[in-house]
């Protein structure tokens, strides 16, 4: 399990964005690092809130690979065609980052284009990644989790970005509330507080 560092900081803190590379997410940045055989040289870019698609989105820019055009879902259809078409005449590849469940084009020359398209999806986080992002994220808010809180977490957690994040920054308010320890206690409470009782409670 590893990171990537992007050069950029994140708004409103001094620590720049890192992404957690696992299986969730590894082929996508294989594929973002190869993006010469990316099909007329697109790519659309989903996955679950929180999952860390604009990030990924950075990061190849970064790169100096490519455009890159996010929730490009809600952009004007007639620009993005345009789009498109400057990268076929420019040979520049370009990745649209969709926040859409299933992004219906109602262009009909765009959604022909776009259904050729490189399709990247974010997975489900397993066990492994799920223990690197809490540990991940609670770095990057300075809370100090006590001994034994992956193993605690990890089987009640949901497989979600999203919940993950929350579950965390629910772990530090506690702590912080109640100016104590992240131990067993505030664990279980942060886990009934967003998931209900039966999951702070399982064995």
């Amino acid at each position: 399990m590893s990171q990537i560092a992007l050069p950029l900081s994140r708004k409103g803190s001094g620590d720049p964005g890192r992404i957690v590379i696992g299986n969730a997410n590894s082929e996508v940045i294989e594929a973002l690092r190869n993006p010469s055989h990316w099909p007329f040289k697109t790519a659309i870019l989903s996955g679950e809130p929180r999952s860390g698609k604009s990030l990924l989105g950075r990061w190849f820019e970064s790169l100096g690979e490519g455009e890159v055009i996010d929730s490009a879902n809600i952009w004007d259809e007639t620009e993005l065609f345009h789009r498109w078409n400057r990268a076929q005449e420019d040979g520049r590849p370009l990745l649209l980052i969709s926040d859409a469940d299933g992004w219906e084009v109602e262009l009909p020359d765009l959604g022909s284009r776009l259904g050729s398209a490189l399709n990247l999806q974010i997975a489900t986080p397993d066990d492994e990644m799920l223990a690197f992002l809490i540990e991940s994220i609670a770095i990057q808010h300075g809370l100090a989790l006590g001994e034994g809180a992956i193993t605690y977490l990890v089987p009640r957690a949901e497989r979600s970005f999203a919940e993950i994040e929350r579950l965390v920054l629910m772990i530090n308010r506690l702590s912080l509330e109640r100016k104590a320890p992240a131990t067993l206690g505030i664990w279980r409470d942060a886990l009934e507080a967003i998931r209900g009782p039966e999951q702070g409670r399982l064995l």
